[in-house]
């Protein structure tokens, strides 16, 4: 390392000119990153919440099982909570309407899910508590609010809301939980059947929330419907699977944009370099000494971009956090920048064909 260092400190400019690009380079994925997060949040959350094993959807006869479209009937609930190695099944009512309070005019989308405490089998006992069930009210006119809804309606506990021409009472607000990218508004079972009804559904349950160890292919396929983990299920999300996969090629593009770019920037200074390397190889420097000395100088470069870049997103992303559907976390900071920084290495590596193939005569011009 002992060249590198020379060379970093004779040409400073130059180096800070690398290090700037793949500052900004990790402060663009950082935020495309954060700001997946954040969306993704707004879609699913309260879909990751549903105390179950298993989600079970209505299989249609065509196409692929959706939230949007599901149904589960009366017939297909009783074959799940009769079936064995269930333990639990707890019918959750999706609906998208919209709702209004007295201290805000204006009608807000909201998302409404109808569910009580989880039965098993035989219609006792309850899941552990978790943010969507503790939203779960026990009485027909009252309902739950997620923080989204509370802010976006100007409602607290103790207030009225309006949803679908009915009054209800808000009994708790819990948890920022969303679907859809609407805030979550949790009902009981009659109420919000009767409310699905109002804005044109069936009032049938959309989703089961199963806990167990059951035969779940052979109770599906006996029930017409389908059996995935909340993370699978996650695909019956139309918006999530549009939103995730363009934002997620962008963020794919930017990393091949990043190697590219560190790779272009060491090719050039390694064939400027070439005489140097030439130098030290007639003078015995090894071909692994060589490349210590460039991938070293590469990581120093990367490392102090990457370091001010994921600065910038912490602190960029504090502030856009406000007023966007921002995630601030580990794996929106931490992980793009360590995947920067293998990529930025990698890019590196490539540029130092001329270093580990390089004849040392040649390079010094004995061919002239």
């Amino acid at each position: 390392m002992f060249v590198a260092w020379r060379e970093l400190r004779f040409a400073r400019g130059r180096f800070l000119l690398i290090a700037a690009v793949v500052a900004l380079i990790t402060l663009l994925v950082g935020f495309l990153s954060g700001l997946t997060g954040g969306l993704a949040s707004q879609n699913i959350s309260a879909v990751l919440q549903l105390p179950g094993d298993r989600l079970i959807l209505q299989q249609p006869d065509a196409g692929e099982p959706s939230f949007a479209t599901s149904t589960i009937s009366e017939e297909s609930v009783s074959a799940w909570r009769s079936a064995d190695g269930v333990r639990s099944v707890v019918p959750v009512g999706i609906a998208q309407s919209r709702a209004s309070s007295g201290d805000v005019g204006d009608p807000s989308g909201v998302a409404l899910f109808g569910l009580s405490g989880a039965k098993d089998a035989s219609g006792e006992g309850s899941a552990p508590a978790n943010p969507l069930l503790a939203l779960a009210p026990s009485d027909d006119a009252e309902v739950g609010l997620s923080a989204g809804a509370a802010k976006v309606l100007g409602a607290g506990v103790g207030d009225t809301v309006t949803i679908t021409g009915t009054e209800y009472t808000v009994t708790a607000v819990g948890a920022d939980l969303w679907y859809s990218h609407t805030p979550v508004i949790a009902m009981t079972p009659q109420a919000w059947a009767g409310a699905s009804e109002r804005v044109g559904g069936s009032g049938d349950a959309t989703v089961l929330a199963v806990t167990g160890e059951a035969d779940w292919e052979a109770v599906s396929a006996a029930s017409g419907t389908t059996a995935e983990t909340p993370l699978r299920s996650l695909t019956a999300l139309e918006t999530f699977r549009s939103e995730i996969g363009s934002l997620g090629l962008m963020i794919a593009m930017l990393f091949g944009i990043s190697a590219l770019v560190v790779g272009a920037f060491f090719t050039v200074w390694t064939m400027q370099r070439a005489g140097d390397i030439a130098v030290l190889k007639a003078l015995g420097a090894t071909t692994g000494s060589l490349v210590r000395d460039a991938l070293g100088q590469a990581l120093v470069v990367l490392a102090a971009g990457i370091g001010v870049g994921v600065l910038a997103v912490v602190g960029l992303g504090s502030l856009a956090a406000t007023a966007l559907p921002f995630a601030l976390s580990p794996l929106t900071t931490l992980a793009p920048a360590a995947v920067m920084a293998v990529l930025g290495l990698a890019g590196a590596a490539f540029a130092l064909r001329s270093v580990t193939s390089a004849d040392p005569l040649t390079a010094l011009g004995s061919h002239r």
